[in-house]
């Protein structure tokens, strides 16, 4: 009894990090791969440095983006941060 009682209160902390910490973590992650998985030609988007612009390519690993419509940069898929407008 005396050792079911000591564990009552690891318990209840695991599971407050798990609903506070650890699954909404885990919904961010699975937003940010769909995002990431249904990026198209066109999509305007940000990048994690703040760059703005079109996807001018796409394939599994890098994206072309064309900036300004003059200069055209490549950039890895997973440095999308949001897509602002897809057209």
């Amino acid at each position: 009894m005396d050792m079911f009682g000591a564990l009552i209160p690891l318990i209840l902390m695991f599971a407050i990090f798990y609903f506070l910490l650890i699954r909404p973590q885990q919904k961010r992650q699975k937003k940010v791969k769909e995002m990431h998985s249904s990026l198209q030609k066109g999509d305007k988007i940000i990048t994690i440095g703040g760059l703005h612009g079109t996807i001018d390519a796409i394939d599994d690993a890098r994206i072309v983006l064309n900036v300004d419509g003059t200069h055209k940069l490549t950039f890895d898929r997973q440095s999308i941060r949001e897509v602002i407008n897809q057209d």
